[in-house]
């Protein structure tokens, strides 16, 4: 059974830094794509970065230059470096695994049969 855990959230300053990490279990994770999306409250989760199996890289635009996605096979997890955090940040954040792409695009959520449970990121002003 696949598993996604997310860990590193919390509450932090506009202007901090936080590291989001995404433990992946029970597939070949170095042949999936991941992806990180969010969901503010009274809102629809949206994209934010993404990552194929064969590392090209894909971001919204809102966190171009702030955020980082990166992946480590050897852990089978995905992190997103976190900086320059503005309170519009604040969400819950999901990890996604997709491991059937084909020519479909990684920055839509139809795309990933896997998702984590999220985890809280606030930022305050």
């Amino acid at each position: 059974q696949v598993q996604l855990v997310e860990s590193g959230g919390g509450l932090v300053q506009a202007g901090g830094s936080l590291r989001l990490s995404c433990a992946a279990s029970g597939h070949t994770f170095s042949s999936s794509a991941m992806g990180w999306f969010r969901q503010a409250p009274g809102k629809e989760r949206q994209f934010v970065a993404a990552m194929s199996s064969h590392d090209i890289i894909y971001y919204a635009e809102s966190v171009k230059g702030r955020l980082t996605i990166s992946r480590d096979n050897a852990k089978n997890t995905v992190y997103l470096q976190m900086n320059s955090l503005k309170p519009e940040d604040t969400a819950v954040y999901y990890c996604a695994a997709a491991r059937l792409v084909g020519s479909r695009s990684l920055l839509n959520l139809g795309t990933y049969e896997y998702w984590g449970r999220g985890t809280q990121v606030t930022v305050s002003s």
